[in-house]
């Protein structure tokens, strides 16, 4: 790996991998003018990202720094970005199929997918902070548009406005943490606050304090933690199923990004903000858990379940340490695929006629589609952390990292969650298996495109859980950027 070198000379090969998104979003809205780009945008989108992804490994071994600092190229951006042009594709390949069922399909939908996508790796890749804001905004925007993209929906068109109320209002709050960070320090350069830390904390500790608390609670909205999660149940039901599946994965691996960037690396000093962690932590599992034993629509359990997921992540920033921030990063590349596997069959039965993803909708599935429902249950399986399953890996990584941090009390409450949740994702199982249905199943048609998502992320769950050393090992790299 080449030295960290951080150079004032604009090098655009080290943005290459957003400006192929942005080029690709760039073509699709141009062909729209010509009428053809509803033949292609979905292939361009998949050439964008295919394109972004190659530029993105090729910057694996390198660890440079570009356009005065606030561009940050290493393999924890790297890894990152890989993860969110994977969770995008799928997404196109998902989407192509429902938004044609429904009779919303549009390009300009690929082309806000690509945008958001730019966004993500712009927050993953830099460690300044108003690049970080700036990342989000890029990121925010394209999203508040998806959420209200069946426009003939109310539940979409009330998803968009919650979404966009609620978005803004946390950016007010992460703005202004910025700027007392820049009070205090003089500067939004992590590496510079990383330097002066004994300094910063010395003469400015109330804005240093108080600016780190308010970027706690703009990206707590943001990942959907308690008691900044209102948002989401109403959001992700309403919004189009695929979208809702994109939100649940990649903006939340991307909040989780900037967390670690923050505050595993340029904060992590302040030792004071781990308790607040922990009580994060155990709130957003906990609440996440309980509200999800109530639900009777399954996209809605799976928006609780989403918050109780955010809870038990935040269980690393609690604990900090390399152990913990490399496990928490394998706990999102599982958490991607398995909960966009789940999301990819509700969608697929809601692409029949008069469908809603109601659990009563679920019974007589392993009749009519028998190996989509073992593939169900797989993901649930792996949601509830049983083995040999990523999602099994995933929690003992974040466990043990706790244990050995002297979380004791952290790591027996997040157990006990865990068990909690087993009753709610094996009750998708159970409905699917066991229950009757009236009258006459509908089959769900099956194309190419969401036969591969669910190969892709049933393989993942599987391969990963049964060969997790590997993908932790890339994780510790990634982590170890931050040296």
């Amino acid at each position: 790996m080449t030295d960290y070198v951080s150079t004032l000379s604009i090098d655009i090969g080290l943005i290459g991998p957003e400006l192929a998104l942005l080029i690709a979003a760039a073509v699709i809205l141009l062909l729209i003018f010509t009428r053809k780009a509803d033949r292609f945008a979905t292939a361009i989108g998949l050439i964008g990202l295919v394109v972004s992804m190659v530029l993105t490994v090729r910057q694996w071994d390198v660890k440079v720094g570009g356009f005065s600092g606030m561009v940050t190229v290493d393999q924890f951006a790297v890894l990152f970005k890989l993860l969110f042009a994977v969770a995008s594709g799928l997404t196109l390949l998902l989407a192509e199929r429902y938004f044609h069922a429904k009779h919303i399909a549009r390009p300009e939908f690929t082309a806000l997918l690509l945008v958001s996508t730019m966004g993500m790796m712009v927050m993953a890749g830099t460690t300044d902070l108003i690049v970080i804001f700036l990342g989000l905004e890029i990121m925010s925007v394209p999203l508040y548009v998806m959420a209200g993209f069946n426009r003939r929906s109310l539940e979409s068109n009330e998803s968009g406005i919650k979404y966009f109320i609620m978005g803004a209002f946390a950016t007010g709050f992460l703005l202004m943490g910025i700027a007392l960070i820049y009070g205090a320090s003089e500067t939004t350069d992590l590496r510079r606050i990383v330097t002066d830390f004994s300094y910063i904390a010395t003469n400015a500790k109330l804005f240093l304090f108080t600016g780190a608390a308010l970027m706690m609670v703009g990206f707590g909205f943001k990942v959907g933690a308690v008691p900044f999660h209102s948002w989401i149940p109403d959001v992700y039901q309403g919004a189009p199923t695929p979208v809702t599946a994109f939100f649940s994965v990649a903006p939340k691996a991307a909040g989780f990004a900037a967390l670690l960037r923050i505050f595993a690396y340029g904060l992590k000093d302040l030792g004071a903000l781990s308790d607040v962690w922990w009580i994060l932590a155990v709130l957003t599992m906990t609440v996440g858990n309980i509200l999800a034993l109530r639900q009777e629509n399954v996209k809605r359990m799976l928006a609780y379940s989403s918050i109780a997921h955010a809870g038990y992540m935040l269980v690393a920033l609690a604990v900090g340490g390399a152990d913990a921030a490399s496990a928490v990063i394998f706990y999102l590349i599982g958490y991607t695929l398995f909960n966009l596997g789940g999301f990819t069959v509700v969608a697929l039965l809601e692409t029949r006629a008069g469908s809603r993803a109601d659990f009563s909708e679920m019974a007589g599935l392993s009749k009519a589609h028998p190996y989509l429902t073992a593939t169900l249950a797989l993901f649930m399986f792996s949601l509830s952390g049983f083995p040999p399953t990523v999602g099994f890996f995933g929690k003992f990584y974040l466990f043990s990292a706790a244990v050995k941090g002297g979380f004791i009390w952290l790591t027996v409450i997040g157990v006990m969650n865990s068990f909690v949740s087993v009753y709610y994702y094996l009750r998708v199982v159970k409905v699917s298996y066991f229950d009757q249905i009236e009258g006459r199943f509908v089959p769900a048609p099956l194309s190419a495109g969401v036969l591969f998502v669910l190969i892709v992320t049933a393989v993942g769950t599987l391969g990963f859980g049964l060969f997790p050393d590997n993908v932790l090992e890339i994780a510790r790299r990634a982590i170890q950027a931050f040296a």
